[in-house]
């Protein structure tokens, strides 16, 4: 009968604008919750088949829930460094376990803070993903992520692998006149001065090994001919491993200067790194010295007729360092922050994306389930193909607009109250039926 159909197909209509009361309210309530994606109603019909041309059969209305996972929120800066957000499309990747073993989830949600064991998680306790990386900042294992956990490295040791030196060497420096052969400027600083022969100029470099510790290492120049110096590189020989240097002297070699004063060239075994093996049981060092490639460059040595001057020297090892704090950089990088002012990355943040990320399914907590609608998810590097870039020390606002919710309020208010006057007009017209009946 039609007048029970209508009030069916406002019965229907009274649910769907209910439904979609609760989503207003739904995002509403989450307005201040970071990375959150509103949810939607979208409205579709249900037709009932009609038996006959000049018959009408009320059908009604259905609320489907869909998510606006696609429209970015506004990102905000914060005071935290492990804070992130992502800009443009992907998801951070976590975990319901520390080992890896739950389900994997997706979220927006980059308010990342480490709990009591060191893992970072997001605020409803989900446990951040990420590739590990080795001492060199390579990723281990490009197919398998870990929980990222901060208090992994609580310190550590930098070896020096490169010394940088700027220095000038006065080119009014008289030549060398007695024999030289390498290691006479060794000698001559360990005999304290009564053998060997004296360099005309001398710098110590403090470097590391592999443990943190220290060592002194010196740099000797002796002019011996028109732009040309030898170069001694020393060390205290306590510190060396006397089966592999017998004596203080690690490298040597020849630099030999241009017409205008810049290096011309560095000849022997300081042209290529240097290979020091020490007493304390550390792993032998590779050093590479850089002395400057000539060319007119104002970096390296140089010869002019000034007194002889280090600018710099510069080192990239240090001594033991304990962890100081925790950061995300821009490229995705967990990076561990020293007390020694060292930086190490340890872990990568991948971004996961979809084909289709509006199919995946919701989840209490802030986070997305995939789905088979959503398609498998892809892991990327942050700012490559489809995936968003990383803003560190920031995050995602909700994509809610409380105006443009309070108007779809008003709307739903409306239609609900109409859809109740439907009922009501059919239950008075029902009325008008029965006493026809009596």
């Amino acid at each position: 009968m039609s007048l029970f159909g209508s009030l069916f197909s406002s019965a229907s209509g009274l649910t769907a604008q209910s439904r979609a009361l609760g989503m207003i309210s739904d995002n509403i309530a989450n307005v201040n919750t970071v990375g959150y994606k509103a949810a939607a109603p979208d409205f579709t019909s249900i037709v009932t088949q009609q038996t006959s041309s000049v018959a009408y059969s009320p059908g009604g209305v259905r609320a489907v829930t869909g998510y606006e996972i696609m429209k970015q929120g506004l990102i905000q800066g914060t005071d935290s460094p492990t804070d992130a957000a992502i800009s443009g499309g992907g998801f951070f990747v976590v975990n319901t376990r520390t080992d890896g073993t739950g389900e994997q989830l997706y979220t927006r949600d980059g308010s990342f803070s480490a709990d009591r064991q060191g893992y970072l998680v997001t605020p409803a306790g989900f446990y951040l993903q990420g590739w590990e990386l080795d001492a060199d900042g390579n990723i281990v294992d490009i197919n398998t992520l870990v929980p990222v956990n901060v208090r992994s490295i609580s310190g550590t040791a930098t070896a020096t692998t490169r010394v940088e030196l700027d220095a000038n060497l006065d080119a009014r420096q008289s030549d060398h006149t007695g024999a030289y052969t390498a290691g006479d400027m060794e000698a001559w600083a360990t005999s304290g001065g009564t053998s060997g022969v004296q360099p005309h100029f001398s710098r110590k470099v403090r470097v590391y090994d592999s443990l943190g510790r220290g060592h002194s290492l010196t740099l000797a120049f002796l002019k011996t001919a028109t732009n040309t110096w030898q170069i001694e590189l020393f060390a205290e020989r306590g510190d060396l491993d006397p089966t592999v240097h017998p004596t203080g002297l690690v490298a040597s070699g020849t630099a030999t200067f241009a017409g205008d004063g810049s290096l011309a060239a560095i000849t022997g075994t300081l042209a290529s790194p240097v290979s020091i093996s020490w007493s304390s049981g550390a792993d032998p060092s590779s050093i590479t010295f850089d002395l400057g490639t000539g060319g007119g460059s104002a970096d390296g040595l140089t010869q002019f007729a000034a007194p002889a001057d280090v600018a710099f020297v510069q080192q990239n090892g240090s001594e033991v360092g304990h962890l100081k704090g925790v950061s995300i950089d821009r490229d995705g990088y967990v990076v561990a922050s020293f007390t020694t002012g060292a930086q190490r990355r340890i872990y990568r943040l991948p971004v996961a994306t979809f084909a289709n990320p509006l199919g995946l399914e919701p989840r209490t907590g802030n986070v997305f389930a995939e789905t088979e609608y959503s398609g498998e998810y892809n892991l990327r590097f942050a700012g490559t193909s489809n995936a968003g870039r990383i803003a560190p020390g920031a995050l995602e606002t909700a994509n809610v607009d409380l105006a443009d919710e309070f108007t779809k309020m008003i709307v739903t208010q409306r239609a609900y109250t109409a859809n109740a006057r439907v009922v009501s007009t059919v239950n008075t017209m029902l009325d008008e039926l029965m006493r026809i009946t009596t």
